[in-house]
């Protein structure tokens, strides 16, 4: 199939993770990028700052493998979907596009709420609760863990649901503290639940007594 490359010869390839669906990064390739990619199946682009090839995870070892590669109706855009090893972004972020321009209704995803966490960890603001738990380290956070859990079965033996959720929703936000400092990405969670296929299946044998 004939690509429409632009007047500079490069076209614009947006990445997928092949697991989740997330957008994780857009960069540009030449024909030679390209064609490295078929033939290598991991992902290659041309930086237009340096004008010249880069193999994704050549450094950082954040390889991307190729599992398809698919244009638009207008054949001028790529959309690549990989099974990656490690980050996307240069920052760490599991993916390039964290920044929000703007949105129309408020929003929440766990994914966002993680990587806001991820940045007071990595830019502690003072005055910050989350920067604050990071400061104090693993301990600290295990020991919120662990207060914040009791306090959801105690809401939950009183049967208030309020209170559980309320109590609940604290757990997982010190649970999402917990992942960004020991680097757990919302993905590997995703992953793990898949494998066990935890609605038919038990994950732990109770002994009877």
């Amino acid at each position: 199939m004939e690509l429409k490359f632009d007047e500079k010869g490069l076209i614009p390839a947006i990445v997928q993770d092949c697991r989740t669906g997330k957008v994780l990064m857009m960069a540009y390739m030449n024909e030679e990028s390209l064609k490295i990619s078929l033939e290598e199946g991991r992902t290659c682009f041309w930086s237009r700052s340096r004008g010249e090839l880069w193999r994704k995870g050549e450094t950082s070892g954040n390889v991307q493998r190729v599992i398809s590669i698919k244009t638009d109706c207008d054949r001028d855009a790529l959309l690549i979907s990989v099974d990656k090893e490690g980050p996307a972004c240069h920052t760490g972020s599991e993916s390039c596009f964290f920044n929000t321009v703007s949105e129309g209704a408020e929003t929440f995803s766990y994914e966002g709420l993680y990587e806001l966490i991820r940045g007071r960890k990595e830019r502690p603001q003072q005055g910050s609760y989350t920067s604050y738990l990071f400061e104090k380290g693993l301990e600290k956070i295990l020991k919120k863990i662990g207060e914040e859990s009791c306090e959801v079965v105690i809401a939950a033996m009183k049967e208030d649901k309020r209170e559980t959720v309320f109590e609940i929703a604290d757990l997982a936000y010190h649970i999402l503290v917990l992942m960004a400092e020991e680097g757990i990405t919302p993905d590997d969670i995703r992953a793990e639940l898949a494998s066990r296929h935890v609605i038919d299946k038990k994950v732990k044998q109770e002994t009877m007594k």
